[in-house]
């Protein structure tokens, strides 16, 4: 009886649920002759658009800090990042002297000044939450919709001259929209890029993005080595019991800092790598509901305000997106004129969330 009640402890009701509704989307899906594999390859895609963003959140929570709902922070350097590999014509130079290379050195150059960038914010953000113990989530919020109305002052006044960027007409600041065609465009998106089980006049087949799935996955695998470093475990353990880890000489603010610091850089690469599989850079308040989205997906995997593995970022990610892109053609279907997919998606992102909150026991600091 007290193994079937450790057993009952450790099952993650959200994710059983949420796996559940899935399945049974599919196979209704089935049921009313839609194409599946055509929206399954839809949902590996965004898929590997979200990965790194809800990456960002392992280094947040197991640091102490919680479900990262300041991530925007991150976001906001690696969309300055994007324009600036615009504004510099990153991939049409690199291309005149090394043909066909411009739009990966363009992508490159956005990820490794965006990283840089996010990483010295990150610092300052995280010796901000030091501040603040015991209401990150709270303190997180309210950064994330500071920093993204922040951004949408300076996007409307920023200086900018590429035609690309700036609004036409002799408009200056950034556009809602920037094109990526003459940039880095769908690079990873399309590289290696194979398509399965297409049937003409049936269905058109799962796409498989090869070189998104790989880049992600790479990703992931680098921040499983770096929690895996003496830094990483004294990132964990300032996280899991501060006073333990104060007690065997670990600088607990320090390793807050640097989990934070970490996931506001994987912020900034999680937007670049979203961009170039949505083909547009948007600004303003476009990425105001990320966090949200990212936090939903990894408790949906299975993490909690206390606790995130790579794992709960693999799954929880298909998960979360497979709901949100395959639910709106099935209810057009079956609830003809109507589209109830953003009221789901709100039920699945916010219930989620509201559940993990309510499993916190008082707060995401144990320092007190």
């Amino acid at each position: 009886m007290e193994k079937l009640k450790s057993a009952m402890k450790n099952v993650n009701l959200p994710r059983l649920i949420i796996l559940a509704f899935f399945l049974l989307i599919v196979a209704l899906m089935g049921v009313y002759k839609l194409d599946v594999l055509s929206y399954l390859g839809s949902v590996i895609k965004y898929w590997g658009m979200w990965g790194i963003l809800a990456l960002a959140m392992v280094p947040s929570i197991q640091c102490g800090v919680g479900p990262n709902f300041g991530v925007s922070l991150g976001i906001v350097c690696g969309i300055l990042s994007g324009l600036l590999a615009i504004e510099f014509d990153i991939a049409v130079k690199v291309d005149a002297i090394l043909p066909g290379f411009g739009p990966w050195a363009s992508i490159i150059f956005a990820i490794i000044v965006g990283a840089v960038i996010a990483w010295f914010v990150g610092v300052l953000y995280g010796m901000l939450l030091n501040r603040v113990k015991g209401d990150e989530m709270t303190v997180t919020t309210y950064v994330g919709y500071s920093a993204i109305y922040l951004m949408s002052i300076v996007w409307f006044t920023a200086p900018f001259t590429s035609g690309i960027i700036k609004w036409a007409l002799g408009g200056k600041g950034v556009r809602n929209q920037i094109n990526l065609n003459t940039s880095f465009g769908s690079v990873l998106y399309d590289a290696g890029g194979f398509t399965l089980f297409a049937k003409e006049g049936v269905t058109a087949g799962i796409y498989i993005p090869t070189g998104l799935i790989v880049f992600v996955l790479l990703m992931c695998f680098l921040v499983f080595i770096y929690m895996k470093t003496k830094t990483g475990k004294a990132i964990t353990a300032a996280g899991s019991n501060p006073q333990f880890a104060r007690a065997s000489g670990i600088n607990v603010d320090k390793m807050r800092i640097r989990g934070i610091a970490l996931s506001t850089a994987l912020g900034a690469i999680g937007i670049i790598i979203y961009a170039q599989g949505y083909g547009f850079i948007q600004a303003y308040t476009a990425p105001l509901s990320m966090g949200f989205q990212c936090v939903a997906a990894v408790l949906i995997g299975g993490a909690t305000t206390r606790k995130a593995k790579i794992s709960h970022v693999i799954i929880g990610t298909f998960l979360f997106q497979g709901l949100i892109i395959m639910t709106p053609p099935l209810s057009n279907v079956m609830l003809q004129g109507t589209d109830i997919s953003d009221t789901m998606r709100q039920i699945i992102q916010n219930g989620v969330i509201l559940y993990a909150l309510t499993k916190a026991k008082g707060g995401v600091s144990s320092e007190e």
